[in-house]
C-alpha cells in the first residue's frame, strides 16, 4: 500500500517547523467593528493574493479591510510582473483591499506606507533592523550584505480601490533562497519567527499608519511619514543608477524623497531630478 502523501518528507506541507497561521485567531486580534479590517481569510495555496483579492473587489466580492493570505504563492508577483516564489509557510504573503479617501494624486504613498508599517513592526517584533529599499524592497543584513526581506506591490483596481500586497520571507534557508540578492528574517537574526504574532503587528501598523494618513487627507509631511520614511530609506545618500525603459538610464545621488513619493536624483550636471516608480525599470547602486 502507497504511503499517506502527507507522511512523506519530501511533502511541502510536511514540515513541522513551519506550522499553519491560525485563522481563528487571527480574526479575533484583528477584525473589529470598529477597525480596518474587515475580514480575514488564510488559503492553503494560490497564484497571487493580489490578483484573487482584485478580482473579488471587481466582482463586488470583497469590501475595504479584506485581508487574503496565502500558505503557498505559486505565481507571486512583484513589480513589474517579476517573479516571487518561497516555500509553502516560510513566509507572509497576503494582499489587503483599501478605499483611499485622500486625493488620487497621494495614492503613490501607499506602498512607501507599507514599508514603513511592516519595517517599524518587524524590527519591534522580529528584532531585526530593517531598511527600505526605494520604492517598494524590505532590507535586511545577512552576514554583513544588504540582502531584500520582502517586496510591496501596490495596485489600482478600480477608481476608488487599490490592493496592497506584502511577500516577506520569514523562515526561508540559505539553501531555499531564489537569488543571492535574497534573505529572510531567519538569515538576519530574528529573535522571533512565529509568522501568527508577525502577521498581527504587521497588520496593526499598516492599520495605525493608513489612519494617520488618511486623518491628513494623504498629506505625507502632516502625516509624519514623510518623515519617517526618509529616516528608514536606506537609498538615501547614495549614488544610485536608475534604469530606464527604453534602455536609458540616470545617475546621480539619491538626496530626498519628495511629496509625491518620487526619488530625487542629484545629478553630476548639477541638477535635481525627480523619478516616479513607474519611470524606471531597476535602481540599483552605481558603479
Amino acid at each position: 500500500m502507497s504511503p499517506n502523501p502527507s507522511d512523506s518528507p519530501r511533502n511541502r506541507w510536511s514540515d513541522l517547523e513551519r506550522p499553519p497561521l491560525g485563522a481563528a485567531s487571527l480574526r479575533r486580534a484583528l477584525v473589529r467593528a470598529d477597525g480596518l479590517w474587515s475580514s480575514l481569510e488564510v488559503v492553503q495555496s494560490l497564484g497571487s493574493t493580489n490578483t484573487e483579492l482584485a478580482e473579488r473587489a471587481r466582482l463586488g466580492a470583497a469590501r475595504e479591510g479584506s485581508v487574503l493570505i496565502a500558505e503557498e504563492q505559486t505565481a507571486g508577483r512583484g513589480r513589474l510582473e517579476r517573479r516571487w516564489t518561497a516555500p509553502a509557510r516560510s513566509g507572509l504573503f497576503f494582499s489587503v483591499l483599501l478605499e483611499p479617501d485622500p486625493p488620487m494624486r497621494r495614492w503613490s504613498w501607499l506602498p512607501l506606507l507599507a514599508g514603513v508599517a511592516a519595517a517599524s513592526a518587524l524590527a519591534r517584533t522580529a528584532g531585526v533592523d530593517m531598511a527600505l529599499k526605494w520604492p517598494n524592497d524590505l532590507l535586511a543584513d545577512v552576514d554583513g550584505e544588504e540582502r531584500k526581506i520582502g517586496g510591496i506591490l501596490a495596485e489600482r483596481t478600480g477608481e476608488h480601490s487599490v490592493v496592497l500586497g506584502l511577500g516577506l520571507n520569514v523562515s526561508l534557508r540559505a539553501d531555499e533562497l531564489p537569488t543571492t540578492g535574497a534573505g529572510s528574517l531567519a538569515l538576519a537574526g530574528a529573535s522571533a519567527t512565529d509568522r501568527d504574532p508577525l502577521l498581527r503587528a504587521v497588520l496593526r501598523s499598516l492599520e495605525d499608519w493608513y489612519g494617520r494618513w488618511s486623518a491628513a487627507d494623504g498629506d505625507p509631511s502632516a502625516s509624519r511619514l514623510q518623515e519617517a520614511y526618509a529616516a528608514g530609506c536606506a537609498t538615501l545618500g547614495r549614488t544610485v543608477r536608475a534604469e530606464l525603459p527604453g534602455r536609458g538610464e540616470l545617475r546621480g545621488e539619491a538626496v530626498a524623497v519628495d511629496g509625491e513619493g518620487r526619488l530625487v536624483l542629484a545629478t553630476p550636471e548639477g541638477v535635481q531630478r525627480p523619478i516616479g516608480a513607474g519611470d524606471i525599470v531597476h535602481l540599483r547602486p552605481a558603479e
